[in-house]
């Protein structure tokens, strides 16, 4: 729905409530020169690094790399998506919310996600009431019972039975005139096959509702009561369920995950169950699929730390593989300035004892037991290694092997200070050194482009990327230079990159000279990038117009010389190619030269009046 609340109206909200006082509600601030400062609410600390800009209306973590606006700070305290953190704001703030006219496409889509919530209502009614009141739910019940699954849990998770038969729910859905077609594309009927109807999808297994942030039914999940095989069977998607976006019990668990800063990650609906009896209620579980970037993302809102939970080690190991490079494409896909986060990837991988699930673990020792086992439960590297170690061992082949096998996780660590850190504790975990892990990294790294293309790839030097920061803090805050930097085509100069793109959006976002930060902060999409703008918007900093112009000058300058220092390095390939020791050394020293000017005329700080 916010696609369609005008913008002028999100802007109105934006103004219409203060910062600080939204902010108040959550943390103790106190003053430091222009800013407030406190504890943030996001991650553990002692010594307060979250900082307030009543001036600018916006807010900067420099301890967790969290920023943004009004609406940024309320979409991550209450894990609001946008829409949700607007529509509070605006009641808060006392303004109506007209909607531009919908489209008619627009009006039927609505339309029918409505009608696929309300019979997904009338589903959840219909299972309920088999299980607690129907002579059929005796079996369930007694099974649930066994299971350790106590009454306030039914009633909690509002569990269900679908009976024996073909159209039990065909026929309930029928009567409160809800066509066959819409029970299908609820994904509660299947077509038969030569086409003469409906059956229900469910048939004679315990059902768990699942239910989206806003606790609304989405799907169903429904498990046999026997041996027989599917298990466990889902529902598909739908225009109002995609697996990948909903984990099951978030709604209830994501309170409990804030307050704690961390939350279990189970594979099984009774396992997320057994937790939250026993008192760890910040858990929730995958659907029948593996982890994706979209949980990840929607953890992160709630939790800094994760632990995923596994029954055996082959289970682990292959979840922990995939999710190590999956965790650090969504934490670390660039640093927040100069500082690796790592409590955004502090993610644990928790493998029970064998022949134990949540369940079984959680019912045979206790909740105290678990938690004992999760708070030294290893980090994805250090698990990766330790399982790699017990297969293979530590004998020279086993090294070898070792090594090998954690190339690839240690590949996906995209962050220079994370990476290093690894490798220094694999090397000293196998006695091979440091330096020929490096090697081994870079023999995986992908093989050289042609030379037009590869030019094209060449990263900027440090100096020029401390240019281009400097440039876009320019942008936020004085943004009367931004039709000289057009201009002059400054952006033509800046490396492919997320900051090219945030300079762009910013550009064409054509914000006025005199608007509001904030305004201008919310023309790049919610996340990392909006972060980092976040986080160079904060820096006190006074401009004037020959001290911009200046910047430009000395960035375009610093420009000019890069092919000078891409030919200098192509130089210095081929010599060490040819084993030309004397030409090595000669341009190894020119290279030492440049380096050392380009870092005296890099910006050290913004110029000021």
């Amino acid at each position: 729905m916010a696609n369609f609340i005008p913008d002028d109206k999100v802007s109105e909200i934006r103004h219409a409530v203060d910062i600080t006082d939204v902010v108040s509600e959550t943390v103790i601030l106190k003053r430091a020169g222009k800013n407030l400062v406190g504890l943030c609410p996001f991650h553990a600390e002692k010594t307060p690094s979250f900082s307030v800009s009543p001036d600018k209306q916006i807010f900067y973590c420099f301890g967790c790399g969290c920023g943004g606006d009004v609406f940024a700070f309320v979409m991550k305290r209450d894990g609001l998506a946008f829409a949700e953190a607007l529509r509070a704001l605006a009641r808060r703030s006392g303004i109506d919310l007209p909607e531009r006219a919908l489209s008619r496409e627009d009006q039927h889509r609505l339309k029918e996600r409505e009608r696929l919530f309300e019979i997904n209502r009338l589903a959840l009614h219909y299972f309920a009431q088999h299980l607690g009141q129907h002579p059929s739910g005796r079996a369930p019940l007694a099974y649930l019972e066994r299971r350790g699954v106590t009454r306030r849990s039914i009633e909690a998770f509002q569990l269900g039975y679908a009976p024996k038969g073909w159209d039990g729910l065909l026929a309930f859905m029928g009567g409160r005139s809800v066509p066959p077609g819409f029970v299908e594309k609820a994904g509660l009927a299947v077509p038969r096959k030569d086409g003469s109807g409906f059956y229900d999808r469910f048939r004679d297994r315990i059902m768990f509702p699942i239910l989206d942030d806003a606790s609304r039914v989405v799907a169903f999940g429904g498990r046999v009561l026997d041996d027989s095989t599917p298990k466990y069977l889902n529902s598909p998607e739908t225009p109002i369920y995609t697996k990948r976006n909903v984990l099951y019990g978030l709604n209830r668990a994501k309170e409990r995950c804030r307050s704690l800063g961390s939350v279990f990650i189970v594979e099984g609906y009774l396992d997320l169950i057994a937790l939250h009896q026993a008192g760890l209620e910040n858990a929730v579980a995958t659907l029948g699929t593996a982890l994706t970037a979209e949980h990840i993302r929607a953890l992160t809102r709630h939790a800094g730390r994760m632990v995923l939970v596994y029954d055996s080690d082959e289970a682990g190991i292959r979840s922990a593989q995939r999710c190590v490079s999956l965790f650090w494409k969504e934490h670390a896909d660039f640093r927040r300035g100069d500082v690796f986060q790592e409590d955004q990837a502090d993610t644990r991988i928790l493998v029970l004892p064998e022949g134990e699930d949540p369940d079984s673990f959680i019912k045979r020792r206790g909740a105290e037991a678990f938690e004992r086992l999760a708070q030294s439960a290893p980090g994805m590297v250090r698990f990766l290694t330790e399982s790699a170690v017990k297969r293979h061992g530590l004998s020279t082949e086993g090294k070898i092997r070792v090594v090998s096998e954690l190339l690839g996780p240690l590949a996906a660590v995209n962050d220079p200070v994370a990476k290093a850190f690894y490798i220094q504790q694999l090397a000293e975990r196998t006695g091979v050194e440091e330096g020929v892990i490096r090697q081994g990294l870079q023999r995986r790294a992908r093989p050289p482009e042609p030379h037009a293309a590869a030019e094209r790839r060449v990263s900027a030097p440090p100096a020029e990327d401390r240019f281009e920061r400097h440039i876009v803090a320019m942008m936020l805050q004085v943004p009367e230079m931004i039709p000289e930097i057009i201009d002059r085509n400054i952006l033509d100069c800046f490396e492919e990159g997320p900051l090219k793109r945030s300079a762009e959006e910013l550009i064409a976002s054509g914000h006025r000279a005199g608007a509001p930060l904030s305004d201008r902060l919310a023309c790049v999409p919610e996340g990392p990038r909006r972060e980092q703008l976040a986080q160079l918007a904060m820096r006190d900093e006074e401009w004037d117009p020959k001290g911009c112009r200046t910047l430009l000058d000395r960035f375009v300058e610093s420009r000019r010389k890069l092919p000078a220092r891409r030919s200098l390095q192509h130089g210095i390939e081929a010599a060490e190619k040819a084993a030309d020791e004397a030409e090595l050394m000669r341009l190894l020293s020119e290279k030492q030269k440049l380096a050392a000017r380009s870092r005296s005329a890099a910006p050290t700080a913004a110029p000021k009046r």
